[in-house]
């Protein structure tokens, strides 16, 4: 059950009792149900959706909260996206002190990490199912906890079983933020706002992968290799405090999965009471009584009906699999996912082979100074996204004052200016540490990657978002697991190419693959409103034949 805060009006419901006696209650509490009450057999009455789902009304509007409250909204989910970001490379300082103590193999190693980003790019698509039904706290609260009991066991672990087991926990709980945050952030600001925020809230889970290895090296110089995780579990702890006093930004009247959830259940529950009304003994007298009223028999009709939160949800009724589709079937969501799958695998690939590059002569680093080298990336990747995200808003501007209007597939034109930049950076990144220049010359192309490549994922995040009216938080978890996929593939084939081609010719051919992703993005900007518009179009005939 959900707080007031995520209570329902009747004016959005759209599916609604069709009695001239049904009463409203407004307010969602154990007192308060929030839809009207019906005393007769249900009937599915389907409403015309409005216009835009994202402005119905609704009680405690979170996009008229104070600024003073979005801002600690916005501060405690950024705050929070760090444990994911932290968690996947915090032990590489340690890796050495683990395999000795556990007894374990590379092969055993590196199932940890595979393990982890699975976990953080497969289930965010049920959180985001989840947090559709329940809201975005309950699911917050849920899944930190779970990232503090895997970080807790993980540092008391004595075989690499239980290690690998955690880590996967770990992955779980900490993806619900990098899931959810976005949508989140979609439900108390409106689009012209959506790119700077997006942006602060992307800005400091960027640090995580270069502010690892530096707390990691720290924490087992200090103490162990145990240490490492006993910090993740201290910070996910406060973390989790914070959510106590988060107030849910979730409202079911804007939610296109909960209208649909509620759609079925109210049509299930109309069928049944049919059903049995139909199995009731019917006397001679049975027409006549009915006319007048006067029936002995127990009418069904008369009884108060059970509403939708106190039915049990089955697992059709929170399953992603249904928005997962209708996002899939966009041939703009497609383009941006892929897109976002290979920015995301060239990141989680440059951070793991530059290790390997700088551990080698002429560098000769140990972890601590490689992480120092790839906090350049990481503060390159915090600026793109600070001023990358405010580009955003101020390209949406701009077109909205040249045209008039402004759709969704406009905010994509920020990304123009990094296109040219990403590619060169990574080729010139790729052929320094392949002569082995400098570590300077290495800092500033790693910064310039960075910058530019958060850049336009911090642009095409926020269309995701934009783009997907009512299904944000699964669009982002869609996101999040085409990200994951690259990542992980990335991850894997990083060494074998970078041993086969060299960093030379390893990041030319990132740099070929960023141009494709830059295609994708301009298809995108040019033929997506199209795109979007046919499929708005298709799903609504659909839910009018339903």
């Amino acid at each position: 059950m959900q707080d007031s805060s995520t209570s329902t009006t009747p004016t959005a419901v759209s599916t609604i009792y069709d009695r001239a006696d049904s009463v409203e209650v407004p307010s969602h509490d154990k007192h308060d149900k929030g839809l009207p009450i019906s005393h007769g057999v249900p009937k599915v009455v389907e409403e015309e959706q409005p216009a835009d789902i994202e402005h119905v009304l609704v009680q405690d509007d979170p996009r008229k909260w104070s600024k003073g409250r979005k801002t600690f909204t916005l501060a405690t989910i950024a705050s929070a996206a760090l444990i994911a970001t932290l968690g996947v490379n915090i032990y590489n300082p340690a890796i050495d002190d683990i395999k000795t103590e556990l007894h374990a193999s590379n092969q055993q190693i590196s199932l940890t990490l595979a393990t982890f980003i699975l976990a953080q790019g497969i289930v965010p698509l049920f959180w985001s199912a989840v947090s559709e039904i329940r809201g975005r706290k309950f699911v917050y609260l849920i899944s930190i906890s779970l990232y503090v009991i895997g970080c807790g066991v993980a540092g008391s672990a004595n075989t690499m079983n239980v290690l690998t087991g955690m880590r996967i926990l770990q992955g779980t709980g900490g993806s619900a933020v990098l899931a959810i945050g976005a949508a989140t952030l979609a439900d108390i600001y409106e689009p012209r706002e959506r790119g700077t925020v997006v942006g602060i809230y992307f800005a400091a889970p960027l640090l995580g992968p270069s502010l690892g290895p530096l707390i990691g090296g720290a924490a087992t110089q200090l103490f162990s290799w145990r240490a490492t995780f006993y910090f993740l579990c201290i910070f996910a702890g406060v973390s989790l405090l914070s959510f106590v006093f988060f107030k849910d930004t979730f409202r079911r009247e804007r939610s296109l999965s909960y209208q649909s959830a509620l759609r079925r259940a109210t049509k299930e529950r109309a069928e049944k009471l049919h059903t049995k009304a139909e199995k009731l003994p019917k006397s001679d007298s049975y027409e006549k009584e009915r006319e007048t009223g006067d029936s002995a028999t127990p009418d069904l009709e008369a009884q108060p009906q059970p509403m939708l939160d106190e039915m049990k949800l089955s697992i059709k009724e929170i399953s992603p699999i249904r928005p997962l589709i209708a996002v899939l079937k966009r041939k703009n969501n497609l383009a941006v996912l892929f897109a976002s799958s290979s920015l995301f695998g060239f990141t989680y690939c440059i951070t793991y082979t530059a290790v390997r590059t700088l551990a080698v002569q002429p560098y000769h680093y140990n972890s601590f100074e490689v992480g120092l080298v790839l906090l350049s990336f990481g503060i390159g990747s915090m600026g793109g996204s600070l001023i990358g995200g405010r580009w955003s808003d101020y390209s949406l501007r701009k077109y909205r004052l040249a045209n008039g209007k402004t759709k969704s597939e406009d905010r994509l034109q920020s990304t123009k200016p990094m296109m040219l930049v990403l590619p060169l950076s990574l080729i010139a990144y790729g052929w320094m540490a392949e002569k082995k220049v400098n570590v300077g010359g290495l800092c500033v192309t790693l910064f310039l990657a960075g910058f530019s490549s958060v850049w336009i994922y911090s642009s095409t995040l926020a269309y995701i978002v934009d783009a997907n009216v009512g299904r944000s938080s699964i669009a982002v978890a869609c996101n999040s697991l085409f990200r994951g996929m690259g990542a992980f593939i990335a991850a894997e084939i990083a060494v074998p190419l970078q041993d086969g081609l060299g960093d030379g010719g390893l990041y030319t051919l990132w740099a070929g693959i960023m141009v494709a992703m830059n295609v994708l993005v301009l298809l995108t900007l040019y033929k997506g409103g199209a795109w979007r518009e046919a499929a708005e179009e298709r799903e609504k005939n659909q839910r009018e034949k339903t």
